[in-house]
């Protein structure tokens, strides 16, 4: 496979994973739209959307050189992958922000919105109490 094949290939790449996450990005807005509308009675048009998912895009290194670049995605599969795990969490992401406080507020701020948001599994056990315990005085 020669340099231009790989180039091209890298390039490709690029555009379908930039479809992919701007995809993800229209879908986090347009459900975060209907909430806002609700709530202010603010329209988020997709020309805004476009531009946010392609800031976003573009900070995660994804369009940059692959040889010299994807420095956040580095940086949060470094942290999984020193805290054990194979697969990056919020907590992750968080630590990829320490330096940036307004922005670390954000996503803590975010993240407890979608902890909020998350079904309750209502699986935990249930632990008998003291006055169920039967005292046998035979």
């Amino acid at each position: 496979m020669g340099e231009s094949e790989k180039t091209e290939e890298a390039e490709e790449m690029a555009e379908l994973l930039r479809d992919r996450f701007r995809l993800s990005v229209i879908t986090i807005a347009e459900a975060e739209g209907k909430s806002a509308s609700k709530r202010h009675g603010m329209e988020i048009k997709e020309p805004v959307v476009a531009c946010i998912s392609d800031l976003a895009f573009k900070f995660a290194g994804v369009l940059q050189n692959p040889d010299d670049s994807q420095v956040l995605a580095n940086d949060v599969r470094l942290f999984a992958q020193h805290a054990g795990r194979k697969s990056v969490n919020m907590e992750d992401v968080m630590l990829s922000a320490h330096r940036n406080e307004h922005l670390l507020g954000l996503l803590r701020s975010f993240s407890r919105d979608l902890k909020s948001k998350e079904p309750k599994t209502g699986k935990t056990r249930k632990r008998p109490s003291k006055k169920d315990d039967v005292i046998d005085a035979s």
